[in-house]
């Protein structure tokens, strides 16, 4: 966690984002990017589909400029003043696709961002940035919709499907369990659509040498519900799930349980894409 991304948008979550981002950095000797995206209007494409015609003036464009610049002033003054291991930066173009291509472009280890949560239409259309963050980020990211003290993240829930094939995942997650010092409840929910009559958890634990974790099995009508249940019962400060990553019709289809209680939960998720 050496270099830890925050986009923000200034927003109340984003903030709750930033505080918990400069949380991470402080115990990882690690340090937080600020990421502010001015997301321009397109018009039309050029010649080429990928060279997109944006709608704005200099006037306009130099105005969002200041204007974010002195959001960012706001916020470090509040929450990050005396800090040297806090940076702002500001780009132009389609948030989403921008942030992925900052993470790549800054080599980033780690992506922290707030979270409203979506519901009904749009969240079965479109989403939230945070949501196609979880899908498509090559790096682990936080959703954080409340910022917790990490002295305080000591049960982690980590929702399974029983894979053994895992074993890049798992090792993130063990570092993650590590970082945090925390006990690991590890959890398989049984659906209607998912049913399996008897589920051998120590076999699956053993298999990838899990320490300090509790093993769980619940029953519930669909997985999202499901965890978001378990996660109240035990009274967890973090959910870790793995994330596949899905495109286009395969991701209409099958959609998304990580996505899904992203959507609804409360305490912070952290997410990592299985290769």
């Amino acid at each position: 966690m050496k270099k830890i991304l925050v986009p923000c948008d200034f927003s109340e979550p984003s903030l709750e984002a930033f505080q918990f981002a400069t949380d991470l950095a402080a115990r990882s000797g690690g340090k937080v990017i600020v990421l502010k995206v001015i997301d321009l209007p397109i018009v039309s494409y050029g010649a080429s589909i990928d060279i997109p015609i944006y709608n704005y003036s200099p006037s306009l464009l130099k105005d969002l400029e200041i204007e974010a610049r002195k959001s960012y002033e706001k916020v470090f003054k509040k929450f990050g003043k005396g800090s040297n291991t806090i940076s702002f930066d500001l780009v132009h173009g389609p948030i989403s696709a921008t942030i992925l291509d900052y993470i790549d472009d800054k080599k980033i280890d780690l992506v922290v961002m707030g979270t409203h949560g979506a519901t009904g239409a749009r969240e079965f259309f479109v989403g939230s940035n945070t949501e196609k963050m979880v899908r498509y980020s090559k790096v682990p990211t936080f959703a954080i919709r409340k910022a917790s003290k990490i002295s305080s993240i000591k049960n982690i829930v980590f929702s399974t499907s029983l894979e053994l094939n895992q074993t890049d995942f798992i090792k993130r997650l063990k570092l993650l369990q590590e970082f945090f010092g925390a006990t690991l409840h590890v959890l398989y929910l049984n659906t209607p659509f998912n049913f399996i009559r008897e589920v051998d958890l120590k076999d699956y634990a053993n298999h990838y040498k899990f320490m300090n974790c509790t093993l769980n099995i619940r029953n519930d009508r669909y997985e999202p519900d499901g965890i978001i249940s378990f996660v109240k019962e035990i009274k967890a400060d973090m959910l870790a799930m793995a994330t596949h990553g899905r495109k286009g019709l395969s991701h209409f289809i099958n959609g998304s349980v990580t996505e899904d209680v992203v959507n609804h939960i409360q305490c912070p998720v952290w997410t990592s894409r299985i290769k």
